[in-house]
């Protein structure tokens, strides 16, 4: 049974990744990591993309850290989601870096999150802290896109935080802003700056920001895949 698990080439059709997903469900992060030869932190913490590599090499994603789908051949982003014992997810989930500068003429038709939430495999992980991170299980997998009233709630918040950045209110946003979508720093530590236009429209440095899919998106969207 191990053998079908071992770190695999790059999938040639959507159909063969997710086949992939679905037969990790079950297994623990200390077993894949056995079979990856890869050491496992002793917690998150400093390692907060661990999971997501572990997964990454299993499925043979290819973009590394580009800024592109971690399956642009298939055109699907892969997403992991901790979750609790009844199927909710414990966490924000991290989309892509928000564009501060250069934004003019851009629309949600062409905007780097939509090309990023067109197509997602999405990896439940057991999360709870009280599980130590080798025993945690993988859940199953499943494959999304947006329905009508999904995209509309997304559009709706991405334009309302672009006006916000373009009219240089970027200080303001706080993770209130936003209905299923939030924009909150996504930086190591606050050293990091990055320029972003200011409220005279004059360049002014701050912290990198991020977009994040709000934990009630995440758990309607699991529910009605899983019926929870």
């Amino acid at each position: 049974m191990h053998n079908d698990l071992l770190p695999l080439t790059i999938p040639d059709s959507e159909p063969e990744l997710y086949q992939r997903a679905i037969a990790l469900a079950g297994y623990t992060m200390k077993e894949l990591a056995s079979l990856a030869g890869m050491p496992i932190p002793e917690d998150l913490k400093r390692d907060k993309g661990w999971v997501g590599m572990l997964l990454e090499r299993y499925l043979g994603a290819s973009a590394g850290s580009k800024p592109e789908q971690d399956f642009p051949h298939l055109g699907v982003e892969l997403k992991t989601i901790p979750v609790n014992s009844k199927g909710n997810p414990l966490e924000t989930t991290f989309v892509c870096v928000a564009p501060l500068t250069g934004n003019n003429g851009i629309t949600w038709e062409s905007s780097h999150l939509r090309k990023k939430l067109c197509r997602v495999l999405w990896v439940p992980v057991e999360g709870e802290r009280s599980i130590p991170l080798a025993e945690r299980r993988i859940g199953t997998a499943l494959l999304w896109s947006p329905n009508e009233q999904e995209e509309r709630q997304l559009r709706h918040d991405w334009e309302e935080l672009m006006d916000l950045i373009v009219l240089g209110k970027v200080e303001s946003i706080t993770a209130r802003h936003g209905e299923v979508l939030q924009i909150r720093p996504k930086a190591a530590n606050s050293r990091v700056l990055t320029e972003a236009i200011g409220e005279q429209g004059q360049p002014i440095m701050t912290l990198p920001r991020g977009f994040y899919l709000k934990k009630e998106f995440t758990r309607a969207l699991l529910a009605r895949y899983f019926d929870l």
